[in-house]
């Protein structure tokens, strides 16, 4: 990113229900929330943002509580989707705004799916990138990601007991974060037919499965100085408590149970990710859970870290998007 890119971001902090979240901003215009997952923080949309603010819109990136300089609540319950919304909610109402589009990339697109369908008056549209919307229902997580392994773990299982995946990472924050990023991108991650990253040996660790010695095309050194620097000041609890709500979500979202999301939306993932081959189904039902689907778009060849992997295209294919929207100035 350019120095006059670098120059022309605002940071600054806002109330919410978290106590405090971080927001990055670029532009003037109609309000753009991005939203990321894990483990980033609102550097993972650096290519989105000056473009965005170049085609006419306030582009904002956030900090999702407990990440960066966003406030880090202790109690592990307050990291469930109703409060996750609500900062979003704070956010918008505190950049004196009443409503915006949302974008969200996995977690964020699971965040972004879930403040438009419990605030539609707030979020006029929504875009998911790389984790496809499936509406609450079915069994309780936990149940059902402990089926997934069979003689191994899955990888939400491994996070959600606390101090676990921790206790893998906090030692070597830099290598660990190299070795997740790799796993999941498409020029580093594991051959086919190789071990899958996304499970656990019993007994072992989630990094055991990392590629060694391979930093993706679109990780620099940079890059990754910003987003270690992060998480080794920060710790990891408050990401991981993400995966430790689940089956609060689950009981939480009980009234929603298959409800669509009907605002104008894009979906835009990768044919290498897993969350697309996986959630397939999810994809295909898209007539009945997201009725109000403008584009959607599967970038062949692309993993999961799909706007740093393909920066130009996302831009291209989020400005048209936004372009159909027709917002009002």
């Amino acid at each position: 990113m350019s120095q006059q890119h670098v120059a022309e971001l605002t940071h600054r902090s806002v109330p919410s229900p978290a106590g405090r979240i971080h927001v990055v901003e670029q532009g003037r215009g109609p309000l753009v929330l991005l939203v990321h997952g894990f483990p980033e923080s609102w550097y993972s949309w650096r290519h989105q943002l000056p473009v965005l603010a170049a085609a006419g819109y306030r582009a904002v990136a956030i900090d999702v509580r407990g990440y960066g300089r966003s406030s880090k609540p202790a109690d592990t319950a307050a990291y469930r989707m109703l409060d996750l919304v609500a900062d979003n909610v704070a956010v918008v109402h505190a950049l004196g705004e009443e409503s915006a589009v949302v974008v969200g990339h996995d977690w964020g697109a699971a965040i972004a799916a879930n403040s438009a369908l419990l605030r539609p008056e707030v979020f006029r549209a929504v875009g998911l990138l790389s984790v496809p919307y499936t509406p609450r229902g079915g069994p309780r997580p936990t149940e059902a990601f402990a089926r997934l392994g069979g003689d191994e773990e899955f990888y939400v299982s491994y996070f959600q007991e606390p101090g676990r995946a921790e206790a893998e990472i906090e030692p070597d924050v830099r290598g660990w974060l190299t070795g997740f990023y790799a796993a999941l991108s498409a020029d580093t991650m594991p051959a086919p037919g190789a071990p899958d990253p996304h499970f656990v040996s019993r007994g072992g660790t989630l990094r055991d499965r990392f590629p060694t010695g391979r930093t993706p095309a679109w990780l620099s050194d940079e890059d990754l100085d910003v987003y270690a620097g992060e998480f080794e000041r920060t710790g990891l609890t408050g990401a991981l408590n993400r995966y430790r709500n689940m089956d609060r979500d689950w009981e939480d979202l009980a009234a929603f149970d298959g409800a669509p999301v009907t605002q104008p939306s894009l979906f835009i993932g990768g044919t290498l990710d897993a969350s697309t081959t996986w959630l397939a189904d999810a994809i295909t039902a898209y007539p009945v859970t997201l009725p109000g689907l403008i584009s959607s778009h599967l970038l062949d060849g692309c993993g999961h870290w799909i706007q740093q992997e393909r920066p130009e295209e996302i831009n291209r294919l989020l400005t048209d998007w936004l372009a159909a929207l027709g917002l009002p100035e």
